[in-house]
C-alpha cells in the first residue's frame, strides 16, 4: 500500500516562508548598521527611560485585559477581571512561539469555556474586541497616510526592503492561497455581524472598550517616544501614532507568524522613510518593540499550560 504524503497547506507555507525572509531581511539590516552601532544607541536610552517603557507596556496590557473584560462582562455576567487578566496575559505569552493555526485569540477561548462561560459568546466578545481594537487604531491611520502621500518616493522605498520577502513567496503558487482566504473573509464576515449584533444594543459597552483602547493606545505611542527621544531622534507624538497604525495594519496581512521580521521591517522603514529618524535609531526602536511585547507577555507562561489541554481539544 502505497504511503499517503502530508500535504502542507499553502498558506501555512506561505507563513514560513514569509517569516524566514522577514527575518533574514532584519539580519541583513542589523549587520548594515553594526551590532556595535546598535549597542551603542541602546546605551544612550537610559535605566529610568527603560523602567517606565516597561511600566507603560504591563499598564498597555492591563488595558487590553480590560477591554475583553467589559465586553464580556456585558454579556456573561459572571465574567471576572482575574479571567480577563490571566486569559489575556496567556494568549499574548501564546503568540510568540505557536502555529497561526493556534494564536492567542484561541487559547482566550479556549480559557474562556474552560472557566465555563458560554462559547458563543465568548468567540463573539473576542471578534468585537479585535474589531474595536483596529478601530482604535484605524483613528489614527489617517495622519500615517497622509506622511505616506507627502512622501515624494514611498513606492521605492517599499519596494527595496520588500524585493527578499517577495521573492521568498514568488515560487508558491498563490491561487489555493487566495481562495483560502477569500472564504476565511466570508466566514469572518458573518461572524462579524452576528458578533456585533449582541453589542450593538450596548453602546455604552463598546465605547467603554474603545476607551481602554485609547489608553493602550497611549501607552504605546508613549513607549515610541520615550525610546526615540532617548535616542536622541525625537518624532512628534502625534505623528508617532499615525506612524504605528500603518505598521499595525501591515502586520495584519497574514505572510508571517505574529509578524516576525514583518514588524520589524515596517517599524524600520515607517519611522525612518516617512518619521525622519535615522534608520540606525528606527531599527534599533522595532528590536525594542519586539522585546517590550515578548518580555510583557512572560506572565501568560504560568497560565498557559493549564489551558493547552482545552485548546487541543
Amino acid at each position: 500500500m502505497a504511503e499517503k504524503r502530508t500535504k502542507i497547506p499553502v498558506y501555512s507555507l506561505i507563513r514560513w516562508v514569509g517569516t524566514i525572509s522577514a527575518i533574514v531581511l532584519v539580519v541583513y539590516l542589523l549587520n548594515k548598521q553594526g551590532w556595535e552601532q546598535i549597542l551603542s544607541v541602546v546605551r544612550q536610552i537610559g535605566t529610568g527611560r527603560f523602567v517606565l517603557a516597561i511600566v507603560l507596556v504591563v499598564v498597555s496590557r492591563l488595558m487590553m485585559a480590560g477591554r475583553w473584560y467589559i465586553l464580556l462582562r456585558s454579556s456573561e455576567g459572571e465574567a471576572t477581571i482575574f479571567d480577563a487578566l490571566r486569559l489575556t496575559f496567556a494568549g499574548l505569552f501564546a503568540n510568540n512561539f505557536l502555529p497561526s493555526t493556534v494564536g492567542g485569540d484561541v487559547v482566550r477561548l479556549a480559557g474562556a469555556v474552560q472557566a465555563g462561560y458560554d462559547g458563543a459568546i465568548s468567540a463573539a466578545s473576542l471578534i468585537v474586541d479585535r474589531l474595536v481594537g483596529m478601530f482604535g487604531m484605524a483613528l489614527t491611520l489617517p495622519i500615517g497616510l497622509y506622511r505616506v502621500f507627502l512622501n515624494s518616493t514611498p513606492l521605492a522605498a517599499v519596494a527595496s526592503p520588500s524585493v527578499p520577502l517577495a521573492a521568498g513567496l514568488l515560487p508558491v503558487s498563490l491561487r489555493e492561497y487566495w481562495e483560502k482566504i477569500l472564504s476565511r473573509v466570508r466566514s469572518l464576515l458573518r461572524r462579524v455581524v452576528q458578533a456585533l449584533a449582541l453589542w450593538m444594543r450596548r453602546p455604552r459597552t463598546l465605547l467603554g472598550s474603545l476607551l481602554f483602547t485609547g489608553l493602550h493606545m497611549a501607552c504605546l505611542f508613549g513607549i515610541i517616544w520615550l525610546f526615540l527621544t532617548g535616542m536622541n531622534d525625537p518624532v512628534p507624538y502625534w505623528l508617532i501614532g499615525g506612524l504605528w497604525s500603518l505598521v499595525y495594519f501591515v502586520t495584519l496581512i497574514p505572510v508571517s507568524i505574529n509578524g516576525l521580521g514583518v514588524q520589524e521591517v515596517a517599524i524600520t522603514f515607517a519611522f525612518s522613510t516617512l518619521g525622519g529618524a535615522s534608520e540606525q535609531s528606527s531599527l534599533t526602536l522595532a528590536l525594542l518593540i519586539r522585546t517590550l511585547f515578548i518580555l510583557a507577555s512572560l506572565p501568560g507562561a504560568i497560565f498557559l499550560p493549564g489551558i493547552l489541554p482545552e485548546v487541543k481539544k
